[in-house]
Protein backbone atom coordinates (compact mmCIF):
# COMPACT_ATOMS: atom_id res chain seq x y z
CA UNK A 1 0.00 0.00 0.00
CA UNK A 2 2.60 2.46 1.00
CA UNK A 3 3.97 1.81 -2.47
CA UNK A 4 0.70 2.69 -4.31
CA UNK A 5 1.28 6.01 -2.48
CA UNK A 6 4.47 6.49 -3.33
CA UNK A 7 3.69 5.91 -6.83
CA UNK A 8 0.88 8.09 -6.61
CA UNK A 9 2.72 11.08 -5.67
CA UNK A 10 5.25 10.68 -8.17
CA UNK A 11 2.53 10.45 -10.72
CA UNK A 12 1.37 13.93 -9.55
CA UNK A 13 4.76 15.50 -9.87
CA UNK A 14 5.33 14.40 -13.08
CA UNK A 15 1.87 15.59 -13.97
CA UNK A 16 2.22 19.00 -12.22
CA UNK A 17 6.20 19.01 -14.41
CA UNK A 18 3.77 18.70 -17.24
CA UNK A 19 1.66 21.84 -16.06
CA UNK A 20 4.63 23.79 -14.69
CA UNK A 21 6.32 23.03 -18.87
CA UNK A 22 2.94 24.15 -20.25
CA UNK A 23 2.65 27.12 -18.32
CA UNK A 24 6.63 28.51 -19.25
CA UNK A 25 6.03 27.36 -23.01
CA UNK A 26 2.66 29.63 -23.08
CA UNK A 27 5.34 32.52 -21.70
CA UNK A 28 3.37 32.45 -17.96
CA UNK A 29 0.01 33.39 -19.72
CA UNK A 30 -1.57 29.90 -18.06
CA UNK A 31 -2.60 30.56 -14.65
CA UNK A 32 -0.49 29.49 -11.64
CA UNK A 33 -3.36 27.06 -10.78
CA UNK A 34 -2.97 24.70 -13.55
CA UNK A 35 0.26 23.31 -11.69
CA UNK A 36 -1.65 22.04 -8.64
CA UNK A 37 -4.60 21.13 -10.92
CA UNK A 38 -2.55 19.07 -13.25
CA UNK A 39 -0.83 17.48 -9.99
CA UNK A 40 -4.32 16.65 -9.12
CA UNK A 41 -5.49 14.68 -12.27
CA UNK A 42 -1.95 13.02 -11.89
CA UNK A 43 -2.18 11.30 -8.78
CA UNK A 44 -6.06 10.79 -9.49
CA UNK A 45 -5.25 9.15 -13.11
CA UNK A 46 -3.00 6.93 -11.17
CA UNK A 47 -5.63 6.09 -8.79
CA UNK A 48 -8.09 5.30 -11.41
CA UNK A 49 -5.40 2.94 -13.48
CA UNK A 50 -4.79 0.98 -10.52
CA UNK A 51 -8.00 0.34 -9.42
CA UNK A 52 -8.94 -0.91 -13.25
CA UNK A 53 -5.97 -2.91 -13.97
CA UNK A 54 -6.50 -5.04 -10.27
CA UNK A 55 -8.18 -7.47 -11.72
CA UNK A 56 -6.25 -8.33 -14.47
CA UNK A 57 -2.77 -8.22 -12.26
CA UNK A 58 -3.88 -10.37 -9.92
CA UNK A 59 -5.33 -13.08 -12.43
CA UNK A 60 -1.84 -13.15 -14.27
CA UNK A 61 -0.13 -13.62 -11.06
CA UNK A 62 -2.33 -17.11 -10.40
CA UNK A 63 -0.58 -20.58 -11.67
CA UNK A 64 -2.05 -21.75 -15.34
CA UNK A 65 -3.70 -24.29 -13.48
CA UNK A 66 -6.82 -21.23 -11.67
CA UNK A 67 -9.24 -20.85 -13.67
CA UNK A 68 -11.49 -18.15 -13.16
CA UNK A 69 -15.24 -18.31 -12.80
CA UNK A 70 -17.24 -15.35 -11.62
CA UNK A 71 -16.30 -12.00 -11.47
CA UNK A 72 -18.33 -8.78 -9.72
CA UNK A 73 -18.55 -5.08 -10.76
CA UNK A 74 -19.80 -2.41 -9.07
CA UNK A 75 -20.00 1.20 -9.50
CA UNK A 76 -19.68 4.00 -6.58
CA UNK A 77 -21.05 7.82 -6.30
CA UNK A 78 -17.78 9.02 -5.15
CA UNK A 79 -16.35 7.28 -8.30
CA UNK A 80 -18.79 8.12 -10.84
CA UNK A 81 -16.87 7.24 -13.88
CA UNK A 82 -17.61 3.66 -12.87
CA UNK A 83 -21.52 4.20 -13.49
CA UNK A 84 -20.42 4.59 -17.05
CA UNK A 85 -17.25 1.89 -17.17
CA UNK A 86 -18.01 -0.66 -14.04
CA UNK A 87 -14.73 -1.85 -12.13
CA UNK A 88 -14.38 -5.41 -11.07
CA UNK A 89 -14.07 -5.61 -7.12
CA UNK A 90 -13.93 -9.45 -6.94
CA UNK A 91 -13.45 -12.68 -8.80
CA UNK A 92 -13.83 -16.43 -7.94
CA UNK A 93 -11.30 -18.86 -8.62
CA UNK A 94 -10.92 -22.73 -8.30
CA UNK A 95 -7.31 -24.71 -9.20
CA UNK A 96 -8.63 -27.19 -11.50
CA UNK A 97 -5.26 -29.26 -10.81
CA UNK A 98 -6.83 -29.62 -7.41
CA UNK A 99 -10.07 -31.72 -7.66
CA UNK A 100 -11.34 -34.54 -6.21
CA UNK A 101 -13.91 -36.23 -8.43
CA UNK A 102 -15.07 -39.37 -7.13
CA UNK A 103 -18.51 -41.52 -7.46
CA UNK A 104 -21.00 -42.88 -5.03
CA UNK A 105 -23.87 -44.53 -6.00
CA UNK A 106 -24.00 -43.66 -9.37
CA UNK A 107 -23.17 -39.97 -8.30
CA UNK A 108 -20.29 -37.76 -9.79
CA UNK A 109 -18.80 -35.81 -7.02
CA UNK A 110 -16.03 -33.15 -7.29
CA UNK A 111 -14.15 -31.74 -4.21
CA UNK A 112 -12.52 -28.34 -4.91
CA UNK A 113 -11.75 -25.65 -3.01
CA UNK A 114 -13.36 -22.06 -4.18
CA UNK A 115 -10.90 -18.98 -3.86
CA UNK A 116 -12.21 -15.65 -3.54
CA UNK A 117 -10.61 -11.84 -4.18
CA UNK A 118 -11.88 -9.14 -2.80
CA UNK A 119 -10.38 -5.45 -3.34
CA UNK A 120 -11.45 -2.94 -0.46
CA UNK A 121 -9.19 -0.73 0.72
CA UNK A 122 -7.06 -3.71 1.69
CA UNK A 123 -6.58 -6.81 -0.66
CA UNK A 124 -8.71 -9.54 0.95
CA UNK A 125 -8.43 -13.87 0.05
CA UNK A 126 -11.26 -15.81 1.52
CA UNK A 127 -11.19 -19.64 0.74
CA UNK A 128 -13.92 -22.70 1.22
CA UNK A 129 -13.75 -26.13 0.72
CA UNK A 130 -17.02 -27.36 -1.49
CA UNK A 131 -18.21 -30.91 -2.87
CA UNK A 132 -19.80 -30.61 -5.99
CA UNK A 133 -22.55 -33.05 -7.18
CA UNK A 134 -22.20 -33.14 -11.02
CA UNK A 135 -25.44 -35.43 -11.73
CA UNK A 136 -28.12 -33.10 -9.66
CA UNK A 137 -25.74 -29.93 -9.82
CA UNK A 138 -25.81 -29.45 -6.61
CA UNK A 139 -23.13 -27.62 -4.55
CA UNK A 140 -22.37 -27.76 -0.81
CA UNK A 141 -19.57 -26.12 1.29
CA UNK A 142 -17.58 -28.50 3.59
CA UNK A 143 -16.77 -28.01 7.37
CA UNK A 144 -13.77 -26.62 8.05
CA UNK A 145 -12.37 -29.71 10.09
CA UNK A 146 -14.19 -32.50 9.85
CA UNK A 147 -15.13 -31.71 5.98
CA UNK A 148 -18.51 -32.69 6.99
CA UNK A 149 -21.04 -31.56 4.16
CA UNK A 150 -23.23 -28.64 5.32
CA UNK A 151 -26.47 -29.96 4.15
CA UNK A 152 -28.54 -26.53 5.38
CA UNK A 153 -26.67 -24.68 3.04
CA UNK A 154 -26.93 -27.06 -0.03
CA UNK A 155 -27.97 -25.13 -3.74
CA UNK A 156 -28.71 -26.15 -6.79
CA UNK A 157 -26.73 -24.47 -9.82
CA UNK A 158 -27.81 -23.82 -13.26
CA UNK A 159 -26.69 -25.91 -16.53
CA UNK A 160 -25.19 -23.27 -17.98
CA UNK A 161 -23.44 -21.55 -14.31
CA UNK A 162 -19.74 -20.96 -14.72
CA UNK A 163 -18.94 -22.85 -11.70
CA UNK A 164 -20.77 -25.59 -12.73
CA UNK A 165 -19.39 -25.82 -16.10
CA UNK A 166 -15.73 -25.80 -14.86
CA UNK A 167 -15.40 -28.29 -11.99
CA UNK A 168 -17.93 -30.78 -14.02
CA UNK A 169 -16.38 -30.57 -17.60
CA UNK A 170 -14.24 -33.68 -16.91
CA UNK A 171 -16.01 -35.38 -14.31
Amino acid sequence: MIWHLIAAVFAGLGAAGVGLLLRTLSAKRLPRWIVPVFAGLGMLGYQIQHEYTWFAHKSAQLPDSARVVDTEQSAAFWRPWTYLVPLTTAFTVIDEESLVRSRADDQRLVEFILYRFDREYVERLSHQAYLMNCTTRELVPLAEESREPRTDQLRSLGEADPLFTAVCANA
